[in-house]
């Protein structure tokens, strides 16, 4: 377990009137030189009333979106007591400019109410994932609530040892740490709940590697770990009923792409299927056809009933018989714009899809565009 810095029970930090030592750190002279302190007892802050101007003033030198940090987290404009030089030092030792900085304040303004000793155990805690300091500012640049959300740096490690026991590593933490963090933020308890209903999943569909399973669902769907147990346990139910899947069949659903559609509301599942369903009958297939393809393609139940039908009616307008799509649905993961530049560019040298299949449409940009150029050129010759 990763050594916890002490922190002491009252810390300040004294907003020194020394221009020179400021100019030392980079900094500017600022007007507002209140101590910074822990909370304690007894420690006045102005959590109700009139915005605390010197504070104002000090964000507004710094190059703060005042207006933005008033709207995001107004009460912090009110308090006595905040450490915004303190945390623009520590930020820019680490390599943060003086405008990343200043983003990082005006996006979560309440960043400024994190002592020295917070902020250096936080950051180590997070180096324990990341290679490096740049790593960690570029991602504070683009979402710094990721960082400050929570102040809980004990709650943090005992996640960060929770998840790494099921066999998680740096690069998964990564992901999740930047696409997920409220995972950290969560308590241990809440993360063990979905961890083993997933594992319990597992096994009542005749599985015998639970853990390995709860690993594969969190690597694929980075936010199960902050859906409710019961949402995920609705639409498993659901699934299940709706498409009439036997054990192995919902076993190898979840294993697969179905663990992207766990988390969806159930309300949203229940429609998007439906819709599936529907534009699918009016296209002459059958129940059993929209069951083959949810469990070699589940992503399709996350995608707009318009925009689906919108994909489906360009396929099928442009030549492309449903049969095909169906063995070939990777297809559906184009955007409208892209299927139908490539059915015009196919459709200008006479490509038959019925003779040749569709696996041009399904390949990436590069593949496509040397593909085209050779049927081009053969055509021409």
């Amino acid at each position: 377990m990763m050594a916890m810095l002490c922190i002491p029970a009252l810390l300040y930090f004294a907003r020194s009137s020394n221009t020179a030592l400021l100019k030392q750190r980079d900094f500017l002279l600022l007007p507002h030189f209140t101590q910074v302190l822990s909370s304690r007892p007894g420690g006045k802050r102005l959590n109700k009333g009139p915005e605390n101007k010197s504070l104002v003033e000090n964000l507004a030198t710094m190059g703060v979106d005042v207006v933005m940090a008033r709207r995001r987290q107004p009460g912090v404009l009110r308090k006595a007591v905040t450490n915004e030089i303190g945390l623009a030092h520590f930020l820019q030792s680490k390599g943060a400019s003086r405008s990343a900085v200043a983003g990082i304040i005006s996006r979560f303004p309440r960043s400024i109410t994190r002592t020295e000793a917070h902020l250096e155990e936080r950051w180590a805690l997070w180096r324990s994932i990341f290679r490096t300091d740049s790593e960690i500012v570029k991602i504070l640049e683009r979402s710094p609530e990721s960082f400050f959300r929570s102040s809980d740096n004990a709650n943090l490690e005992k996640n960060i040892l929770f998840l790494g026991s099921l066999g998680l590593g740096s690069r998964e933490l990564h992901r999740l740490l930047t696409t997920a963090p409220r995972t950290f933020s969560n308590s241990v308890e809440l993360n063990r709940q979905v961890v083993e209903l997933l594992q319990d999943l597992c096994v009542s569909l005749g599985g015998d590697k639970p853990e390995q399973f709860a690993k594969a669902i969190i690597s694929k769907n980075l936010y199960i770990l902050i859906r409710s147990t019961t949402r995920i346990k609705a639409n498993v139910a659901f699934l299940r009923k709706e498409l009439h899947l036997s054990d192995g069949e919902l076993l190898s659903l979840l294993h697969g792409h179905g663990a992207d559609v766990l988390g969806l509301s159930t309300e949203h599942l229940k429609r998007n299927l439906s819709s599936v369903l529907e534009k699918l009958k009016s296209l002459s297939c059958q129940k059993s056809d929209v069951k083959k393809l949810i469990i070699s393609h589940a992503p399709v139940l996350l995608v707009s009933p318009n925009n689906l039908n919108s994909k489906l009616d360009c396929l099928v307008e442009g030549g492309v018989h449903i049969r095909q799509i169906l063995e070939k649905p990777k297809i559906l993961d184009f955007s409208v714009e892209n299927i139908k530049t490539r059915l015009a560019e196919l459709n200008e040298i006479g490509y038959d899809f019925k003779k040749n299949g569709i696996s041009i449409l399904d390949s990436s940009r590069k593949r496509f565009e040397a593909k085209l150029e050779r049927l081009t050129a053969s055509i021409e010759e």
